[in-house]
């Protein structure tokens, strides 16, 4: 087990959690975050008096971040209920398997709980089998579907794919 504490991310990580969405983006082979990204991202989690987004850093014992999460309440409607999106999940390349990832899963259920959520949901890439087995091993349960995304034509693209 690694000596990592997960937190709420504040104002003064936000260009190391930038970095981390780059790392994860090139992981994901998807295309990389927008370029201002850490703006963005301050925006959505310190920009409103209570915002949707919840962002939660996994922080080494030297402060260094190594690992991400984010998530926002969102409605089933088959269900008729709100649950927890996550809708990232990463830890850097050299801390994983030591129990970063479970803490991070851990506090994303904490999320869920303060806000009287009883359920999280999110998506991995098909092909990211150590991710699955990691969910698997946490007791999630995997929905095969197929995730779109359809650009909104207009005057500002919030962007593209999401991690």
């Amino acid at each position: 087990m690694t000596a990592a504490r997960v937190r709420a991310a504040r104002v003064s990580d936000l260009p190391q959690v930038a970095e981390l969405a780059v790392e994860h983006a090139a992981y994901e082979k998807a295309a990389p975050p927008v370029p201002d990204l850490a703006e963005r991202l301050g925006t959505l989690l310190f920009g409103a008096p209570a915002p949707r987004l919840r962002c939660l850093v996994a922080e080494s014992a030297d402060g260094d971040l190594i690992g991400y999460a984010t998530c926002s309440p969102e409605m089933s409607t088959w269900r008729a209920c709100e649950y927890l999106h996550m809708d990232c999940l990463f830890v850097r390349s050299g801390h994983r398997s030591l129990g970063v990832g479970a803490l991070l899963m851990a506090a994303v259920a904490g999320e869920a709980r303060g806000l009287g959520l009883t359920e999280v949901q999110w998506q991995t890439p098909s092909w990211n089998v150590d991710a699955a087995r990691f969910y698997d091993r946490l007791g999630a349960q995997a929905k095969e579907k197929y995730r779109y995304t359809l650009p909104v034509p207009g005057e500002r693209a919030a962007g593209g794919e999401t991690g």
